[in-house]
């Protein structure tokens, strides 16, 4: 491994140069899966300042790694090359996507073996080491490949840069490079990197500031005329993809519209680049505070034996959440139903707009709760829970994310939105202790205590607001039980649209 010079006068190995270069970005907790090209770079994690996660397989990982960076503004994962890449693709493609800044580290064959071309083990065995880096130029925006160990740090911070810059994953290979590179170059300070990440203006204080109405894609629930009789529309970071705009149905007039992206904004079918945009919506602050909108009137408590559906549950969970959680809904019945709960103040949801690929949002928890972790030690005070809506399919697509949260004593509140086909027979095979037993939950410990709980009508589900799922320590699986064609009407009709269009019916 190549060595670069510390401030100090030391040789710093090339692996916790960047390592140590994470550190300053914010990262504390790296993801990844051990193999035996990337073995050595571990070793440099804990010198950086860093923890080593640990995931089960690399796709969880590479979920985890884009759940953390959507909390912390950057995110790090470590796989070797070959099968380890391949199989973190998936995560890597909706990372890009949706644009979250994952550094992808990747462990490969030292240099001089790849010079040779020799046939190693997890590769197509033609020689050909290339075969994958020219895959990931494609799902990546930038790519250091370091062969050369002069040009190794310049080659780092370019591809952090544009990591940071353009919120997308980027690719680091480590080489196994040898030799001693000269003085440490104290002007690559990426303390000024980091303020990308930690001073960005969000669209909720311009909200709060001025009361416009305003409404929250996905899914334009029944706004779509209120949207097309108005004279502007300013749209955030706006996503003009089917699932996000409701069929298309909720796009309107160019003319009208004023798009305000993190580096540019267009007004009509103008555009200007190049814009620090934070800058520019703080001078259109008013001073004056503005009511956001009129509550509507409460429902009206639950027949206790009734059984949990759809068209209110969401509505009535709006009351479990607290200030600064972080929520995320599962593709499908989760995601749509989501749209209809309520958040406190200082509260995120995250979801898959784009790339929905089932089962993404377990294995980001992981990296959420670890985010949520690393803030709290960091600022010394407590952070709000993460809490999980899940659906017992794509549950199934990654549940071993939950030995994940287990091993790093993780505190999720996870509900399972359980429409009643196979979670029967995959997972009740046993009793719930055993179940959660099976995963690796540590029992009988005050300090990370762990629920399971079932609910099948309202009366039970009311139940599961605890103490203990109220402070959102330790685990919490609480399963609800609905019916199995029980859908979001928002869902429902998303989904004939999307079927019609497929058949040709619409355009």
């Amino acid at each position: 491994m190549g060595s670069i010079g510390s401030p100090n006068g030391d040789q710093v190995d090339l692996a916790e140069y960047l390592f140590r270069r994470l550190y300053q970005l914010g990262v504390r907790s790296v993801q990844g899966v051990p193999g035996d090209y990337n073995l050595v770079s571990l070793d440099y994690i804990k010198p950086a300042g860093l923890y080593l996660a640990g995931n089960a397989n690399e796709l969880n990982a590479g979920y985890a790694a884009d759940g953390y960076a959507r909390v912390k503004g950057i995110s790090a994962l470590v796989t070797l090359f070959g099968v380890g890449e391949l199989s973190a693709l998936n995560a890597i493609g909706g990372a890009f996507a949706e644009k979250a800044p994952v550094v992808h580290i990747i462990g490969t064959p030292p240099t001089h073996a790849q010079n040779l071309g020799l046939n190693l083990h997890h590769s197509f065995g033609d020689g050909d080491f290339k075969r994958f880096v020219r895959v990931y130029r494609e799902s990546t925006c930038a790519q250091a490949n370091l062969v050369d160990p002069g040009t190794a740090p310049a080659e780092i911070y370019e591809v952090l840069r544009q990591c940071l810059k353009l919120s997308r994953p980027a690719k680091v290979s480590l080489l196994g490079l040898k030799g001693k590179l000269g003085p440490f170059d104290p002007g690559m300070d990426f303390r000024i990197m980091h303020g990308v990440i930690v001073d960005i203006l969000k669209p909720d204080e311009l909200i709060r500031a001025t009361g416009y109405p305003t409404y929250v894609t996905p899914f334009g629930k029944g706004a779509m005329n209120w949207v097309n009789s108005c004279d502007l529309v300013i749209r955030f970071g706006p996503l003009d993809i089917d699932t996000n705009t409701y069929g298309f149905t909720t796009l309107t007039d160019r003319k009208v519209i004023i798009d305000i992206h993190r580096y540019s904004i267009s007004i009509g079918r103008g555009l200007r680049q190049d814009l620090n945009t934070k800058d520019l919506l703080r001078t259109l602050l008013p001073c004056s505070i503005h009511p956001l909108f009129t509550p509507s009137s409460p429902l009206q408590a639950p027949i206790q034996s009734a059984p949990i559906d759809q068209a209110t549950f969401w509505t009535r969970m709006s009351k479990f959440l607290r200030p600064s959680d972080i929520i995320l809904t599962e593709t499908g019945t989760s995601s749509s139903g989501g749209q209809d709960l309520i958040l406190p103040p200082q509260a995120t949801m995250i979801n898959s707009a784009l790339w929905l690929s089932i089962g993404y949002t377990l294995g980001a928890t992981v990296g959420v709760a670890l985010a949520q972790k690393d803030l709290a030690l960091q600022n010394n005070q407590p952070t709000g829970r993460t809490n999980l809506f899940d659906g017992d399919g794509s549950f199934q697509m990654t549940t071993r994310s939950i030995s994940v949260i287990f091993g790093n004593r993780l505190n999720v509140i996870f509900l399972i939105n359980n429409n009643g086909y196979t979670i029967e027979r995959h997972i009740h095979a046993v009793e719930l202790p055993g179940r959660t037993r099976f995963f690796g939950a540590p029992t009988d410990d005050p300090s990370y205590p762990v629920l399971a709980y079932r609910a099948t009508n309202w009366g039970e589900l009311l139940l599961m607001d605890t103490v203990q799922v109220k402070a959102g320590k330790g685990f919490s699986l609480v399963e609800v039980v609905m019916g199995q064609d029980d859908a979001p009407a928002s869902l429902e009709r998303l989904v004939r649209m999307a079927a019609e269009r497929n058949e040709g019916l619409i355009k």
